[in-house]
């Protein structure tokens, strides 16, 4: 079978981080067994030199490993430093399983308390000194020195943060930018060929062509989606390039066109959402000169592209001018009589909107210095206060009674071995929620496969230690193909390389399968214990924290649709856009988390629903923003007269803010529904007849809504073509009037364009509120299998709890 593009670009990408990490893993191993004395003395903890160099240089840029240095310097200082003092206040030849791990907990706590200010890498790093400084202190007792002993272990992070750096510089540094440069690249070529795509679907007569073009797409937008996760991951570590090597300041690209391309995907989607749809374009619209003038589109749409990505392309002819209007839109005069023809008309919108966006300059934010200043104090002030939250306080609780609790058991059960119990605690921390039964089983499993294949192979190679290093180089490989799997993702493919590193990378430590149990054993305490404190002090199911979500989504779109008939500003319309999906994402992160937890007793969670409540509200959002992109242009093209325009488009107006306040006494009413613990309980609330007494899960929300609407989008848009209609002849009129004023010029395409798409969005939206509707009951029938569910009735029964 024929390996794909995709395929290829998978291996280069694991086959390079498999050779810096076994580059980074040879450095150590050389170091620590073949070194001089006196670094032999100084680097005690080989096992920990490997473990920074797994946490640091996984997928990992010259940028990452510059920040990593920083980072473990930074560790070092929060844990090495009152690691000395705590010591040499107790003595080590005092400590006992107790102290030990409660000396280890608060420490812990310390580090993690933090959460926003410090980065991932080096709480793991803190976290892990902590636990081999206090429980090897503890297994030595009074031989511990508790000067040099912490400093060997920071000894030991150096050596492992060292060879990061070496490894990757050699042969050729690996760089953010490159990376960033190569990506904002390829998402170039993935914007054109999609646009190709989707023109050649809308413009093909046959639906079976059609639709293998929009499938092409389809799976272009999953790659354009992993490029843009790849420029975000390494746009923090440009920053760290650019500092020390100013001579690479060639390579340095634009930080906003990653920004930009990203921002061009609002008008793909909703090509992709008229072209999906299967509805056919009405022939005549596509008849005579009009298939040729969307193919002149389409090249001015992709030359635009191209110029935001810098690539280089012929000179420009005057029919290819960017500033020449497109003929194919100086055609539409007349606007489009039947909902049938709207589809066509949006397509055009949203290849004008694509080139929009590639023109447009980015905007600056011009801040005085002083007012930049009190601003960032005061956001410095309210950070540190807002550490103390409980949600920021939590996580190092959690942390700490993990930590120190595996600790304490691992050093019962194994004294020599207890602190590898608490090192996969460590390493291992998150500071944010996660699937706690399935990141522990990828961490177990990936320990247990790593460690068996350790003991091969030293079981193969025990007289030959080189042969036993080369060996690592395939488990590196293939360690980074677990990484990026979605089995076991990069906690599973993190533990299996450290499983097998550890036990292939030392020498000394006993009979390579005792070791092996031991350290298994020791693991599987650690993440029980984790295991035990995340389900006593956060026993809140993921399906419970997936349900309030959906809620607060809800609520987002009764927000975001509300701005619509406020004639809010165009800053406030985009920040509440920005609300609306920043759930959406939380929502699909906690959909997939509560989809891999198991149930046991509780009801099962309806992941489908779930997926398909979060497609339609995308949607949803896709729609406001292209409506307010349409209204956006309207204003622009009646700015110079505005009584005239304000008179025209009241009526317009009229027909978005009906749909738009049904949307959100909708959204209203299924914020309240989907916040009821059940159905039982709302019968309860009503017959005790006290709001006090009404049992909700996971909150009340202060604002009663109103009775669940019944809207009419059908009547709605039929009123709203109507009105068009008479806006499109009125603003041509008043240009008539006014023809030789070129301030107060019309363009005419434009305006038939923009409510067009508004057209369509208002259809579109009616469709996805009917979708949504019934997704709901569906949510709520699951939960409620025994009752007849009615939305309507029960929102008129949770309105009556409000009086």
């Amino acid at each position: 079978m024929q390996m794909t593009e995709r395929g290829r670009a998978m291996w280069r990408m694991c086959l390079a981080s498999a050779f810096r990490t076994a580059l980074a893993c040879t450095i150590v191993g050389s170091t620590t067994l073949y070194g001089p004395e006196w670094i032999l003395r100084h680097v005690a903890f080989p096992a920990f030199s490997y473990v920074t160099v797994i946490l640091i240089i996984t997928d990992a840029t010259l940028g990452d490993t510059l920040r990593g240095c920083w980072l473990a310097l930074y560790a070092t200082c929060q844990s090495v430093g009152p690691a000395i003092i705590t010591l040499r206040l107790i003595g080590p030849a005092r400590l006992t399983a107790g102290t030990t791990a409660l000396a280890a907990a608060l420490a812990a706590f310390v580090v993690v308390l933090p959460n926003g200010s410090t980065h991932l890498v080096a709480k793991r790093i803190a976290l892990g000194q902590i636990v081999l400084i206090y429980v090897i202190a503890y297994i030595k007792g009074a031989e511990t020195e508790p000067l040099m002993h912490p400093l060997r272990v920071a000894a030991s992070t150096a050596l492992g943060v060292i060879a990061c750096v070496l490894a990757l510089l050699v042969p050729l540094p690996r760089l953010a930018t490159c990376e960033v440069k190569q990506s904002c690249k390829e998402i170039g070529q993935n914007v054109t060929t999609r646009v190709k795509l989707y023109t050649k679907a809308f413009c093909s007569d046959d639906s079976t062509s059609a639709m293998a073009s929009v499938s092409q797409a389809r799976e272009l937008s999953r790659i354009s989606s992993k490029l843009y996760q790849t420029i975000q991951r390494y746009k923090p570590s440009m920053k760290w390039e650019r500092l020390p090597f100013k001579v690479w300041r060639w390579q340095n690209v634009n930080d906003n066109k990653g920004d930009k391309l990203q921002s061009m995907e609002i008008a793909l989607r909703g090509m992709e959402m008229v072209v999906a749809s299967k509805s056919p374009i009405p022939a005549s619209l596509l008849a005579g000169e009009v298939k040729d003038g969307l193919k002149n589109m389409q090249e001015r749409v992709i030359l635009s592209v191209k110029r935001v990505n810098n690539t280089p392309q012929p000179s420009v002819t005057p029919e290819t001018d960017l500033e020449k209007p497109d003929e194919c839109l100086q055609t539409l005069q007349e606007f489009p009589e039947k909902p049938q023809d709207l589809p066509f008309y949006f397509f055009l919108f949203c290849l004008r909107l694509l080139e929009t966006i590639s023109i447009a300059k980015p905007e600056e934010n011009k801040v005085k210095p002083e007012e930049n200043k009190g601003s960032a104090k005061s956001e410095r002030m309210s950070s540190w206060i807002s550490d103390w939250d409980s949600k920021k306080v939590m996580p190092a609780i959690k942390l700490s009674l993990s930590l120190g609790l595996a600790i304490f058991l691992g050093s019962i059960y194994s004294k020599p071995n207890g602190y590898w119990a608490g090192l996969p605690v460590a390493i291992s921390f998150a500071a944010a929620r996660e699937a706690t039964f399935k990141v522990a089983n990828v961490k177990a499993q990936g320990t247990v496969i790593g460690t068996v294949y350790g003991v091969m192979g030293c079981f193969v190679f025990q007289r030959f230690l080189t042969v036993r290093f080369l060996s690592l180089l395939p488990w590196f490989i293939f360690s980074s193909f677990l990484s990026k799997s979605r089995m076991y993702g990069q906690a599973g493919g993190i533990s299996a390389a450290i499983g097998a590193v550890l036990i292939l990378g030392r020498k000394n430590f006993g009979q390579p399968s005792e070791f092996a149990i031991d350290r298994i054993i020791e693991t599987f305490i650690g993440l029980s214990c984790s295991i035990m404190v995340e389900l006593i002090l956060q026993p809140t199911r993921a399906a419970n924290v997936a349900k309030l979500e959906l809620s607060r989504s809800f609520h987002a779109l009764y927000e975001c649709a509300s701005l619509f008939g406020a004639k809010a500003s165009k800053a406030e319309i985009m920040e509440s856009q920005k609300k609306l999906r920043s759930h959406l994402k939380e929502l699909r992160k906690f959909t997939e988390e509560a989809q891999a937890e198991p149930s046991f007793w509780f009801t099962p969670f309806n992941a489908s629903c779930y997926e398909k409540l979060f497609k339609s509200l995308s949607k949803m959002a896709d729609l406001l923003q292209f409506s307010g992109h349409a209204i956006g242009f309207l204003g622009e093209q009646g700015r110079s007269k505005s009584s005239q325009c304000k008179e025209i488009l009241k009526d317009v107006d009229k027909d978005l803010k009906s749909l738009t306040e049904s949307i959100g006494i909708l959204s209203k009413s299924f914020e309240e529904i989907t916040l009821l613990k059940s159905l039982d309980a709302l019968e309860k609330a009503l017959s005790k007849n006290d709001n006090s007494s009404w049992d909700i899960e996971l909150g009340k929300t202060p604002n009663p809504s109103l009775a669940l609407a019944e809207s009419e989008p059908d009547k709605i848009l039929e009123t709203y073509l109507q009105h068009c209609r008479g806006v499109a002849d009125g603003l041509f009129r008043v240009d008539e009037e006014k023809e030789g004023d070129e301030e107060v010029k019309v363009d005419k395409s434009e305006v038939v364009l923009s409510l067009s798409a508004l057209g369509f969005c208002v259809e579109r939206m009616g469709k996805e509120t009917r979708e949504i509707e019934e997704m709901v009951k569906e949510v709520v029938q699951s939960e409620n299998p025994s009752s007849h569910v009615h939305l309507h009735e029960i929102s008129c029964k949770i309105r009556s709890l409000y009086k």
